[in-house]
């Protein structure tokens, strides 16, 4: 009844808010579709239409709040607004998809400022935030990046195997293991895929919402282990297929099936270590009210 009340009161003023719609609709939905097309279509990319779905499914929750705020316009709003549509031309015009993507969040930022003002942004600040990891990142960053975490990878997944008995041996970023050769590919465990475990940490932590400081601040720090451990269980679930079921099985269906693994073993890990922390959280909470009341 309650949502229904704020949803009536929200629907006479709605007109405001049109031809911000539709001014968004029409810069950033031919961005979308031609994201669609390109990079979106590959494995590494994959990710950006679920954090874009994300980022506005959490826009709609807080439409309401952010509406009933009072109008109380930030002066900065129109300067950012500029620049947002600066970036977006420049990137649109000359292909850089680091200006075009990531305009959005200035020019939302902006709108926010100028319809609601400041407060307006405290309370649509994760939505902002969560869709930089929908911004694909220069090559030549994430080239130098993703090597030293692919040997990494290769490393700990190779040692891993050995461990257990597999006739496993590394060169660089590439196993072999019996027969097989294997590559540890960039979509494996480089950045991009580092970004997209980081971009479900987050979500988990906002859905969650502990009131603890400290048990955020622990599980946002321990979601960049997490997500390594996460790669590297995947690159050895891939090898193990491989030396069981052959190469067609390891490149096939079931290496596609391996990146949702890969996300639901990293949800798993971070639900299980958050569940540790809550355990750890209230033996250190008993100990210390046991140490009190003996003092």
């Amino acid at each position: 009844m309650i949502d229904s009340l704020s949803e009536d009161r929200a629907r006479p003023a709605i007109a405001e808010w049109v031809p911000v719609f539709l001014g968004l609709i029409a810069l950033y939905v031919p961005t979308w579709v031609d994201l669609s097309t390109s990079i979106w279509a590959t494995e590494a990319q994959a990710h950006g239409p679920i954090i874009l779905g994300v980022a506005l499914w959490f826009f709609w929750k807080q439409r309401v709040v952010i509406h009933e705020m009072e109008g109380n316009p930030a002066k900065a709003g129109w300067p950012l607004f500029i620049l947002g549509l600066l970036l977006y031309a420049i990137g649109r015009s000359q292909d850089i998809l680091l200006f075009e993507v990531g305009s959005q969040i200035v020019v939302i930022a902006a709108l926010l400022l100028i319809q609601r003002g400041w407060a307006s942004l405290g309370n649509a600040w994760f939505p902002l935030f969560f869709l930089l990891f929908m911004i694909p990142l220069p090559g030549a960053f994430v080239d130098a990046l993703t090597l030293p975490m692919k040997m990494a990878v290769s490393y700990v997944a190779e040692r891993g195997l050995y461990w257990v008995g597999y006739p496993i041996s590394r060169t660089g970023v590439i196993l072999q293991i019996g027969p097989y050769k294997l590559l540890v590919a960039d979509a494996c465990a480089g950045l991009q895929t580092l970004f997209t475990l980081e971009a479900l940490g987050l979500l988990y932590l906002n859905i969650v919402r502990h009131e603890s400081l400290f048990r955020n601040l622990a599980l946002a720090i321990l979601i960049v282990p997490i997500s390594f451990t996460a790669n590297v269980i995947r690159v050895m679930a891939l090898t193990l297929i491989t030396y069981h079921f052959g190469d067609a099985a390891g490149q096939g269906f079931l290496h596609g099936f391996a990146g949702m693994v890969l996300f639901t073993t990293a949800l798993l890990i971070i639900m299980g270590v958050d569940f540790l922390l809550q355990l750890g959280q209230k033996r250190w909470h008993g100990q210390t009210a046991v140490n009190k009341a003996k003092a």
